[in-house]
């Protein structure tokens, strides 16, 4: 049978068919999320994006918020407990009634998806309905069509992540440069005892004998990476303590940053600039690669004996042969404060 009784009797079957394009445009929506790592479905988004705008919620609060069942609310909230996104407690006023509140693994699943779906998604959806125009069912066989000849996740190529900013160092976003590290060194590292001390008093240790630290915001977002320059003699600088936050990367952000680190090293003089890493962090050592650094046993006998798990030294040679200069991201110059004297 090849007849579509619901298309065919569209006035009869509007909400029917109005489901089966939802249900359609949700399924092409998971693909989105799927390739960026995340098993959030689209029909639990909403109630993450209302629990991250407006807090801590009860079910009836969502319920209302939302506009659903009271039975559809609490399976997506056990689900999304399931998944390790929300977790329910007592923090509402009324004790008898329990709240449905984001975890870190919620937040950050949410960045995630605000940098690598969401803007995807729209671009796509705005795609999809670029032009439509007449009676609504005219409109929605028209949507129905459109889909046919390409779904929704194949038209959300054109979405772009937010913006991507560099920010120089400011006081105010110290505990960015040491959470930021103190996240990445951890889950593959343990943190050594002169890192504990340099992300204390990255002032002290990094900026004061004449190095630098910059960051990289995300429009929106706020800072997802920091890196630093720690200068070691004249003209020498060690690239330093790079990271960014699990839940950004996939985005660019990295190598964004990583290429605003190098100029800010020429600008400052570099004549010799290297870092130091382990064969663990081979993500980062790829993008090093691709950036213009190579591996380096002088730098390995000079300074490799500064970190116990150092194994991998290298040092930048400048851009590839053949690849491209790209011009530096610019730097959103907040200076730090002169330091008062101890």
């Amino acid at each position: 049978m090849t007849d579509d009784v619901i298309k065919e009797r569209a006035v009869l079957f509007l909400g029917s068919r109005l489901k089966r394009l939802a249900e359609r445009m949700q399924g092409d929506v998971v693909r989105f999320a799927e390739r960026a790592g995340l098993a959030i479905q689209p029909s639990q988004y909403s109630l993450l994006v209302t629990i991250d705008a407006y807090g801590p919620q009860t079910i009836g609060g969502l319920t209302g918020a939302l506009q659903l069942s009271q039975p559809a609310v609490t399976r997506t909230v056990a689900r999304l407990t399931d998944l390790g996104l929300v977790e329910m407690n007592r923090m509402h006023r009324d004790q008898r009634h329990k709240t449905v509140s984001l975890t870190e693994a919620g937040k950050a699943a949410l960045l995630r998806s605000r940098l690598l779906v969401f803007p995807k998604i729209e671009a796509a959806v705005a795609d999809l309905l670029d032009g439509l125009a007449g009676p609504l069912l005219d409109q929605i066989a028209e949507v129905e069509d459109r889909l046919n000849e390409r779904p929704l996740d194949r038209r959300g190529e054109g979405g772009s992540a937010p913006a991507l900013t560099i920010r120089d160092y400011d006081d105010d976003l110290a505990h960015h440069f040491r959470e930021i590290n103190e996240q990445w060194i951890t889950a593959m590292y343990s943190l050594e005892p002169a890192e504990i001390e340099l992300l204390a008093d990255p002032g002290a240790h990094i900026l004061d004998p004449g190095g630098a630290i910059l960051f990289v915001e995300a429009e929106g977002l706020g800072i997802v990476g920091t890196c630093a320059l720690r200068k070691t003699g004249p003209g020498e600088f060690e690239l330093t303590k790079m990271g960014v936050i699990e839940a950004a990367r996939g985005c660019k952000a990295g190598a964004f940053l990583l290429k605003a680190v190098i100029a800010r090293a020429e600008e400052m003089g570099a004549a010799t600039l290297y870092l130091l890493s382990n064969r663990k962090s081979a993500a980062a050592i790829h993008l090093y690669e691709k950036l213009g650094f190579l591996h380096d046993d002088e730098i390995m006998r000079r300074f490799g004996a500064r970190y116990e798990r150092c194994d991998v030294a290298m040092r930048y040679a400048g851009p590839p042969t053949g690849a491209e200069a790209a011009p530096a991201p610019s730097v959103d110059k907040v200076r730090r404060p002169a330091r008062a004297p101890v």
